[in-house]
């Protein structure tokens, strides 16, 4: 999904840096090279700005691709979809143009820096390759917090772009029923929430800037001051003590840049984590749904936090609950649209995630809460009619997913629509949202959510 070309065009960044460092290293010393150096300098200029252009072009790129990508998720909630399309893809940028090329840059040029060292002043070498794991690992201790808030503060931003849709969406009855006041006091109060969780965010970010450059700046004293006073005493040449000096801060640069971007996209690795997975992968045969147990094993995504279900072969089950509470996310997770952050879910002993996903969609009939036809001149009744009859006519299907299927219908086309389903799905596993009571009556077992 993230386009990766820019990065070739750090491939000669090593090289240069290491020839800066010995002609800067030469001049200073009394030799000759100025005007070489002047060109490596240049060199290296001309590098960076093609790099910076390229990874530009590639983060639009990457910006079209992920639109795409989570316009056509057809189980992303529309407001979350609202809010990926728009300020979501935005945030990759940082992660394309500035992360991505310091990580690479942070594992080349220290190697190379050390690998020079090692043949010029092999105290000076080993210094570096002991103080560099130390940047990381603060960087590791600090960025848990930080994935941590991210995610609260992704959250936070996604429920408060959802809720404003809605709102938006539902104005004219807001303001029919004298509703839209205490809607604006709940947008208010996400707002406030997740400037709350962008504050904290930014404060754990400011820290492990302060943390790596604290760090850095110790790791390079380590090295600058004994090769100076090895200067003083006549142990160290002047060319490789001043090669040492200016090869040492480049050997940490780029891993203390990589801190710094780590935390500038954030977000970008927050929203690429959203991305659907296509449709069209491959993976093992799916079992027959109709006669594989389906296990929720300790899943916890979005709203839903550990929860554990077993749905035996042919079982009817009802999920009841509030709105929010995630009983269309159980579903997602069963159509393979959303992917657990924590824990399982098991067909027949296989985890969802690595079954053929076009194969699995094959054998299973899905009614969405809001069916979309189109064109779209039909009643929401009629589309919810329509979505029905071609969810039952999948007469193959193992498994019925229904999300309040009934929900825009009136009385009479219910108990219809329920007498021809109790026919159609006997002997097989469904799992239905439901918030009328008449369908509580058509299951096996009713679980809340």
């Amino acid at each position: 999904m993230v386009d990766r070309r820019h990065l070739l065009a750090l491939i000669p960044v090593p090289f240069l840096v290491l020839a800066q460092a010995e002609l800067l290293a030469s001049v200073i010393g009394g030799g000759t090279g100025f005007s070489l150096l002047c060109l490596v300098i240049g060199v290296r200029v001309l590098v960076w700005w093609v790099h910076r252009e390229w990874a530009h072009r590639a983060a639009e790129r990457t910006r079209v691709r992920l639109r795409e990508a989570f316009l056509r998720s057809p189980g992303t909630k529309a407001g979350e979809v609202a809010t990926l399309v728009t300020r979501g893809v935005q945030d990759v940028t940082p992660y394309v143009v500035g992360y991505l090329p310091m990580r690479v840059l942070a594992v080349a040029v220290p190697l190379a820096v050390v690998i020079r060292l090692a043949f010029a002043d092999l105290a000076a070498a080993l210094t570096v390759l002991v103080t560099l794991p130390l940047i990381p690992i603060f960087g590791a201790l600090v960025g848990a917090h930080t994935r941590e808030r991210t995610a609260r503060q992704w959250a936070a931003l996604a429920t408060l772009g959802g809720h404003f849709l809605d709102v938006v969406k539902g104005i004219g009855t807001l303001r029919a029923f004298g509703r839209a006041e205490a809607q604006s006091t709940a947008v208010r109060a996400l707002a406030a929430r997740h400037m709350t969780e962008t504050m904290s965010a930014l404060r754990v970010a400011f820290l492990s800037a302060f943390v790596l450059e604290l760090v850095a700046t110790m790791s390079v004293a380590l090295v600058a001051v004994p090769v100076g006073l090895r200067l003083l005493d006549g142990g160290v040449p002047l060319h490789t003590a001043l090669l040492v000096l200016f090869l040492a801060p480049e050997a940490f640069l780029p891993l203390r840049a990589a801190g710094a971007q780590y935390h500038a996209s954030a977000q970008g690795r927050e929203v690429l984590a959203k991305v659907p997975v296509p449709a069209g992968r491959t993976g093992q045969a799916p079992p027959d749904p109709a006669h594989a147990e389906i296990v929720f094993d300790d899943v916890s995504v979005r709203s839903l936090k550990h929860f554990s279900l077993r749905i035996e072969p042919g079982e009817r089950i009802a999920l009841v609950g509030p709105s929010g509470a995630g009983k269309s996310t159980i579903l997602g997770l069963l159509l393979g649209f959303v992917q657990p952050d924590e824990g399982r879910v098991l067909v027949g002993g296989v985890d969802l995630r690595e079954v053929d996903r076009a194969a699995w969609l094959e054998s299973l009939a899905w009614v969405p809460q809001r069916p979309t036809l189109v064109p779209a001149t039909l009643s929401s009744g009629e589309r919810q009619q329509v979505a029905l009859a071609k969810a039952l006519d999948r007469r193959h299907a193992g498994l019925f997913l229904l999300d309040e299927p009934t929900a825009h219908l009136d009385a009479g086309t219910e108990s219809l629509v329920l007498r021809a389903a109790r026919e159609l799905i006997r002997g097989r596993t469904a799992v239905i949202v439901a918030h009328r009571p008449a369908l509580l009556a058509e299951v096996d077992r009713v679980v809340a959510v």
